[in-house]
């Protein structure tokens, strides 16, 4: 696999390769080629939504501990 692009360059890239094999105007070896490059794109997208997404799971039960934690201390008083 090449370098790892950001999610908007892979996502802009297998929009490209989706509208050229959608178009048909390239030869069956370079439609395969462009459907293994889709795939690999697609992987890394699909890679970066799940990082993305744990970490804003993360920031939210730090955010609700933090809060559930203010609730407690305020219960005690």
């Amino acid at each position: 696999m090449a370098k790892d692009l950001s999610f908007e360059e892979a996502l802009n890239e297998l929009e490209q390769i989706v509208n050229s094999l959608e178009r048909g105007d390239v030869s069956l070896e370079d439609a395969i080629k462009a459907y293994e490059r889709g795939s690999e794109l697609k992987n890394q997208c699909e890679r970066r939504l799940k990082e993305a997404k744990m970490k804003v799971e993360k920031i939210q039960a730090s955010k609700n501990d933090k809060n559930l934690s203010l609730k407690t201390e305020n219960f005690s008083d």
